[in-house]
């Protein structure tokens, strides 16, 4: 089920951003096999970006088990993988090799600074690539440091999300033309990206290069987040004039005795007012006070809170699998529906059902476990 039902994809085991692009890929449908190394894990005990895949445990560092990638490789349309630049090469199952088994694959690397540049070789994690992308900088109050936000900017945004765009492009271009090609996803770039909207503010004078002083940064006192008496949060983000006033008519305030909204001079005052009315009660009142107003106002739900939202409820944005409450597929689809995916893989869970499906027999499997090459 799903869009992508029938492209086939080798994932050659990573951490963060590789694995959700391959989790995306899957969730669409696509039939990804995951190839790691015999009895070892990658990532967390309970990762649940492995859910929706096989398992194929090989090793890598042992010329059969290069070739046994090659061979499998030979016969998918897509291979993505999250090594530092030069790593695949050196396995025997990088690009060149690929492509020399199958001219229309479409081989997907996804680093953090890129395949080539000053520091292509250097380790970093997404706090590392999102400053040098300046898409760190601007979160945060003013006058403190930057704050990490997550690590959902540069890993799963601008990473694995910006590999499966440019795996699907390609993939198109290659059904158009029998010839495949190598996609560049960098963390760094995808970061950067991220933050185009700012430079085009940034190059009309309307945004300031100071954090905590700008429209979206948490500078502007109706988009930002409220505590209330419970010690919860109320997001506000009533930037237009008729959400701002229907913020105003909600916390009980009359607007004629209210700063202007985009006096920049008022904005302290204006901030004071809001943060003490909203102190006033608990987030669940606030939240019930706007539940039907069109005032950009919401309750700052828990990860464990979120799933139980009416909203979320409805439109199933969340589905259990095995007991584990997670995120459902995104996008929707009308004709081609997604369907709920199965639990993460283990290593080397399918290894057997997977070399059958290449033809190999029991007994060269068994050889194959033996040699150390499966497990």
């Amino acid at each position: 089920m799903g869009p992508l039902n029938g492209v086939r994809v080798v994932e050659i085991a990573g951490i963060g951003p590789g694995p959700f692009c391959a989790m995306m890929l899957a969730d669409l449908g696509a039939d990804v096999v995951r190839v790691e190394r015999p009895g070892g894990h990658m990532g967390l005990p309970m990762d649940l970006m492995n859910r929706g895949r096989r398992s194929l445990g090989v090793n890598l560092k042992s010329d059969a088990g290069a070739e046994l990638v090659l061979k499998l490789v030979a016969n998918a349309d897509v291979v993505l993988e999250g090594f530092r630049p030069g790593v695949a090469e050196r396995l025997g199952v990088g690009p060149d090799a690929c492509l020399a088994r199958n001219p229309k694959l479409v081989y997907g690397r996804i680093t953090g600074w890129g395949q080539s540049g000053p520091i292509a070789q250097r380790a970093g994690h997404d706090l590392n690539y999102i400053a040098l992308a300046g898409a760190l900088d601007p979160i945060g109050p003013r006058g403190g440091p930057p704050i990490p936000p997550l690590n959902l900017v540069a890993d799963f945004g601008g990473g694995g999300m910006l590999l499966a765009l440019g795996i699907l492009a390609a993939v198109i271009e290659a059904r158009n033309t029998g010839q495949g090609q190598v996609v560049d996803a960098a963390m760094v770039d995808g970061a950067a990206l991220l933050t185009t909207m700012f430079h085009g503010l940034s190059a009309t004078g309307m945004w300031q290069d100071q954090r905590g002083s700008n429209l979206l940064d948490g500078g502007s006192p109706f988009y930002s987040c409220y505590e209330t008496a419970d010690g919860g949060y109320m997001a506000v983000g009533a930037i237009e004039p008729k959400f701002y006033i229907q913020l105003i008519h909600g916390l009980g305030l009359d607007p004629a005795e209210m700063p202007g909204q985009y006096d920049q001079s008022r904005w302290p005052e204006l901030r004071q007012i809001l943060t003490d009315v909203f102190k006033g009660a608990s987030r669940d009142h606030w939240a019930g006070v706007f539940e039907d107003m069109d005032a950009c106002v919401y309750p700052v739900l828990s990860l464990l809170e979120a799933p139980n939202h009416r909203h979320n409820v409805a439109r199933g944005t969340f589905v259990e699998i095995d007991g584990v409450v997670q995120p459902a597929p995104a996008p929707r689809f009308d004709k081609t529906p997604t369907a709920t995916p199965t639990p993460p893989c283990k290593p080397g869970e399918h290894t057997d059902m997977v070399l059958k499906e290449m033809g190999l027999d029991e007994g060269t499997i068994e050889s194959l476990r033996k040699a150390g090459t499966v497990g």
